[in-house]
């Protein structure tokens, strides 16, 4: 149930103030409405307090009970009633006692019938999988032979390599020996074999091409006609040039995909014509080389 409370005061603050206070509730618990502004007046005359209406909830009132006035029939029924007089109960003759119930004879229990046996069939034999047989074991991995070289024949254009070369490498502080074999009429091919070969094939074969290079314009100085010298070491040649070839075709694939140019790495002779010769049968690709030495590159272009 709402009601409301109209309260004054100098400000609308305090007139709000002042209800709260009469009413015993806090701010959030009531509305207000203001009914009048403060007026401050002239010289103290005309001076109007502010004036607001507070709207709450009062709890509904709890209705009486109207007692109902008392009446001759109730007063009658309080009055005690008269004892009424005993009436005898009638004498019931006497039951006559039961018979005792007759034995009755005893049922004979009930034979079970004999179960009938069932004929066991005789069991089918398993029959046997025939085991795989076992697989061979595996002959143990024999390690590779260590290379037999044959020493230079006294004199032979192979000892004067070897000489040139055996030469160098002890001025690099390594103890590597260089064997010199044949291959054909005018090629020899050099092998070092010995212990921490790889400070002597450098940075992708860069050591290896220059003792190769000393030794091709060394020795052909002392011999007749021109002989062309490969130097290798733990098969370092046969391996980049593998490297190379899978290189060269992973790159013309994506030439082919893009159908624009690719510029390789900066590669020396032999490398560029490794590339050259594994790109060479490839439809609509084509190599060419660029720049000058040291920086000569290769060239893979879509042709149409």
């Amino acid at each position: 149930m709402e009601k409301t409370l109209i309260a004054s005061g100098k400000t609308i603050d305090l007139a709000i103030e002042s209800a709260l206070n009469q009413l015993g509730l806090d701010r959030d618990s009531v509305s207000v409405m203001v009914l009048q502004q403060a007026k401050a007046g002239f010289l103290g005359f005309g001076a109007q307090p502010a004036k607001v209406q507070v709207t709450y909830e009062a709890p509904d009132p709890v209705p009486e009970k109207v007692e109902k006035p008392k009446s001759a029939l109730g007063a009658a029924s309080r009055s005690k009633p008269k004892a009424a007089a005993p009436v005898k109960k009638p004498v019931e003759a006497p039951k006559p006692a039961p018979e005792a119930p007759k034995a009755q004879p005893k049922a004979e229990p009930v034979k079970e019938a004999p179960k009938p046996v069932k004929a066991e069939t005789p069991k089918a034999p398993k029959e046997r999988k025939p085991r795989a047989p076992k697989a061979p074991k595996a002959e143990p991995v024999k390690a590779a032979e260590p290379k037999t070289y044959a020493p230079a024949a006294p004199g032979s254009v192979e000892e004067k390599i070897e000489i040139f070369i055996k030469g160098l490498i002890e001025h690099m502080d390594s103890n590597a020996v260089p064997h010199c074999r044949k291959e054909n009429e005018n090629t020899y091919h050099v092998e070092l074999v010995g212990d921490d070969l790889g400070y002597l094939i450098g940075r992708r074969g860069d050591t290896l091409d220059a003792i190769q290079h000393l030794a091709n314009y060394t020795v052909n100085r002392d011999v007749e006609g021109h002989i062309r010298i490969n130097v290798d070491a733990e098969e370092y040649r046969q391996k980049r040039e593998d490297s190379l070839r899978r290189y060269a075709r992973k790159k013309a694939h994506q030439v082919l995909k893009a159908r624009r140019r690719t510029t390789l790495e900066p590669m020396n002779a032999y490398e560029r014509h490794v590339i050259h010769a594994a790109l060479q049968d490839m439809d609509n690709i084509t190599t060419h080389s660029t720049g000058t030495e040291p920086n000569r590159r290769v060239v893979i272009e879509y042709v149409r």
